[in-house]
């Protein structure tokens, strides 16, 4: 019992504390900052999403264009050496002899041979056209046997025979029909070569291990014989060999061709060329990176400007909120986590962009898309370093400023 003339004292409660925001609670709050500003934030994220766009692109390109070239030498293969004909020693043009290809064809490790030789004569659509006006063409003559040694197909047309070779028939490279405006081959489709009339049999696909013949006019041996006055000496040689033993037959196709004079020979394998532009391309990806990172600190920089500015704009926000009873790290998360957002949406952006151009161009050169998912996944990783850098130091800014002074400057 209470003592009589004694006070009845109220129960005692637990202090106040703050409530406890959960991370849902928080990202609504820093979505609702966000739409409060809707065109700043859009441009902001921007600049994140080009920076983003143009690291995922290059990747993308840059590893399309890779995909591609290797899926091109597994195709035509590496075992391609091209022997060529230098000067002689007394500075005039070297010659194989005629019967070089039966020579190289005694190499044990080699499978196939086929010769050609470059003809001194120019190439006309018709005699209409001036003289002067030869778009860089050459004329080759070849056996039958080319093209299954290059792994070229034609496009149009046929290759030549034992029969079309003796005759004024011709192959057009890739580059010469398109410079002669020959579409496609046909019997009644006739060129001009050294003052003679052939008529246009086939045309050849692009190709890619020998690229001198794209923008050639290929001929038969005998109808070079017959009509340009060919010599009949063969002036290179393309080789195919057995893949484990390449090296091994390009030591020795120099001194096979020509034995009399074999540092007169040129003995390269085209397929180097090919693995050079691949490193090539690694080099240059690595510079478009670079190009690309300074594009994303930019962007890095607009939304650290950006969250700034929402700190001082909302001041009066905070003041309330402070007021209200919200912790200074409730304040910080809420800001922090509107810079990762803000990050986190140009980064999406931009990778959706960078995927998008990677497919449309690697689409219309006939690439195969080839995006490496850790190109992507760094870049998202990439934007949220930048979030959390640009949007630390505003967080903390909004977190160390009093209520009162928020609410009178407000």
């Amino acid at each position: 019992m209470t003592p009589p003339g004694s006070a009845t004292r109220p129960p005692s409660r637990p202090p106040l504390r703050p409530a406890r925001l959960g991370p849902l609670d928080v990202l609504r709050l820093s979505l609702s900052g966000l739409r409060a500003k809707p065109l700043r934030a859009v441009l902001s994220a921007a600049g994140i999403s080009i920076g983003i766009a143009a690291m995922v692109a290059v990747v993308g390109i840059s590893t399309s264009s890779r995909a591609d070239l290797r899926a091109t030498l597994d195709t035509l293969g590496t075992n391609l050496l091209h022997a060529e004909a230098g000067e002689s020693l007394t500075g005039g043009e070297a010659k194989f002899p005629p019967g070089v290809s039966a020579m190289v064809r005694r190499v044990p490790p080699v499978d196939e041979v086929s010769a050609v030789a470059r003809i001194d004569a120019e190439v006309y659509r018709s005699d209409l056209i001036p003289r002067e006006e030869t778009n860089a063409l050459e004329v080759f003559a070849a056996h039958p046997d080319l093209l299954a040694t290059l792994g070229v197909r034609t496009s149009s047309g046929t290759w030549l025979n034992r029969a079309t070779a003796e005759y004024p028939a011709v192959v057009l490279g890739s580059a010469t029909a398109r410079r002669l405006g020959v579409v496609r081959a046909h019997p009644d489709v006739q060129i001009e070569i050294g003052g003679h009339r052939f008529t246009v049999i086939g045309i050849i696909e692009p190709a890619v291990l020998a690229p001198e013949l794209n923008s050639a006019a290929v001929i038969g041996f005998g109808a070079a014989e017959r009509t340009l006055g060919f010599d009949g000496h063969p002036t290179a040689v393309y080789v195919r060999a057995d893949e484990n033993a390449v090296t091994d037959v390009r030591d020795v196709l120099a001194r096979t061709v020509n034995p009399e004079q074999p540092d007169a020979v040129r003995v390269a394998r085209p397929s180097d060329a090919l693995a050079a532009k691949l490193a090539a391309d690694e080099a240059f990806t690595g510079l478009l990176l670079g190009i690309g990172a300074v594009a994303l600190l930019v962007g890095g920089i607009g939304v650290a400007n950006t969250m700034v500015i929402a700190v001082l704009e909302r001041r009066g926000e905070i003041g309330l909120r402070r007021a209200l009873g919200a912790t200074r790290g409730q304040v910080r998360n809420q800001f922090f986590t509107e810079s990762l957002v803000l990050s986190g949406l140009g980064g999406a952006g931009g990778a959706a962009l960078g995927l998008l151009i990677t497919a449309t161009y690697a689409g219309h050169r006939g690439w195969p898309v080839a995006l490496p998912a850790s190109a992507v996944l760094a870049g998202a990783a990439g934007t949220l370093v930048i979030g959390a850098v640009a949007g630390l130091y505003p967080a903390m800014r909004a977190a160390r400023i009093s209520p009162t002074t928020a609410l009178a400057t407000g």
